[in-house]
């Protein structure tokens, strides 16, 4: 495959309106203006979000004007994709402090200097500054139909569940920022692919102009899981290199495709036979070791992978972590934990209910060197006990 063929193939979900239309334009050697959308709902940039931005840094390589937008103004809203419950509403001082690292964050993937460099814009620039008039006039050009047919808002709407107006209307400003801007292009993941249908629907009524959509693949497992925030497994691009390179570890055997096909730019060639060779009943250990020297390597360099595959493989492997060294909780933390699961996500090793599950149905829990067997039991923790979950421990104490 040649650059552009890599470009539409690898690595993306789905083409709007098509392939093919994009390709021409692409062949025809127009440069072309797009972005991708960040809201800052949080402080970190995980390597789900390294999908997309791979796919702008293939833009950018091919000379196309790149901007990574932060939304600012959108994150106060409230983005519902992917929620079937109300976000928490946040305040302007907390968006901007989570968005304080992110250029520095996307620039292990991104060149924000050099002869093309990345652009960065807030949609506060123009959100922000619309009058209460302009912005129901601009609402005119949608209709209540074509909101309140998102799959979410039919299931909250089945259970009899509210539907907020700031929610409501976020498709609607989010979808305004191609607008705003004027692109040509915008990249998401597959779950925002809605809100940048909509931004399309948009520019064809105001600018009359189309505007290409690429959504990419969410990060998941072979079995759908999803890699992030929501799962309690997410994984920073700048976490340490050394912890980066143990959660990378830590994630299940069936991750290893997925991330190498999307996080890396090992040959299609190279990662069928790795499949094949882990279904013959070849060690996945050999291969999840190289995606993890070559992940922290992309986010890092070198040296840094070294050292993290060097500690790894001490501490870990050879079974030299000590226990004086495990992160402690206190027995108060769990007063009120009803169960194994509640004291998973209370200790600090997962993030929902859903992760200890699996890690538990994995036979990957044990309490004192002894398996947990189920998820509904409920363990009277003392001082001195040890949980471990895969290759996360924590210590009880006082």
């Amino acid at each position: 495959m040649d650059a552009i063929d890599e470009l539409l193939t690898r690595g993306v979900d789905k083409i709007y309106p098509s392939r093919e239309a994009l390709e021409k334009v692409l062949r025809s050697g127009k440069k072309l203006k797009l972005y991708q959308g960040f809201d800052p709902t949080g402080p970190q940039l995980h390597i789900g979000h390294a999908v997309a931005l791979r796919k702008l840094r293939q833009f950018q390589n091919l000379g196309h004007h790149v901007i990574f937008l932060i939304g600012d103004f959108t994150a106060m809203v409230g983005d519902p994709s992917g929620k079937y419950s109300e976000r928490k509403v946040l305040t302007k001082e907390e968006v901007l402090a989570n968005a304080k690292t992110y250029k520095e964050q996307a620039s292990r993937i991104l060149n924000f200097e050099g002869d093309n460099p990345v652009e960065i814009k807030y949609n506060s620039q123009w959100l922000e500054k619309m009058s209460a008039i302009e912005f129901f006039r601009l609402a005119h050009y949608l209709t209540y139909s074509q909101i309140i047919e998102r799959d979410m808002f039919q299931e909250r709407m089945k259970k009899g569940q509210d539907l907020f107006m700031n929610e409501f209307l976020y498709p609607f400003m989010q979808g305004y920022d191609s607008v705003a801007m004027d692109v040509d292009l915008e990249i998401g993941g597959a779950d925002q692919m809605f809100n940048m249908l909509m931004g399309r629907k948009l520019m064809h009524k105001i600018l009359k102009k189309d505007k290409f959509v690429i959504t990419v693949p969410l990060l998941t497992d072979a079995n759908g899981v999803k890699i992030g925030k929501t799962e309690g497994n997410v994984i920073g691009i700048s976490d340490p290199p050394s912890e980066f390179f143990g959660k990378i570890m830590a994630l299940g055997d069936d991750a290893i495709i997925p991330c190498s096909t999307l996080l890396t730019d090992i040959s299609t060639e190279q990662i069928e036979d790795m499949k094949k060779k882990m279904e013959s009943g070849e060690n996945p250990m050999i291969f999840k070791k190289q995606l993890a020297f070559g992940l922290t390597k992309q986010f890092n360099n070198e040296k840094s992978a070294n050292k993290a595959q060097n500690e790894f493989e001490t501490r870990f492997q050879k079974g030299e972590l000590n226990n004086a060294e495990l992160p402690t909780k206190k027995e108060s933390d769990f007063m009120n934990a009803t169960s194994i699961l509640d004291t998973l996500v209370l200790s600090g090793i997962t993030e929902s209910n859903s992760a200890a599950r699996r890690l538990i149905e994995q036979k990957a829990v044990k309490i004192n060197g002894i398996l947990v067997g189920s998820s509904k039991d409920n363990p009277k923790l003392k001082q001195g006990d040890i949980i471990r979950a895969g290759r996360k421990a924590i210590k009880i104490n006082t």
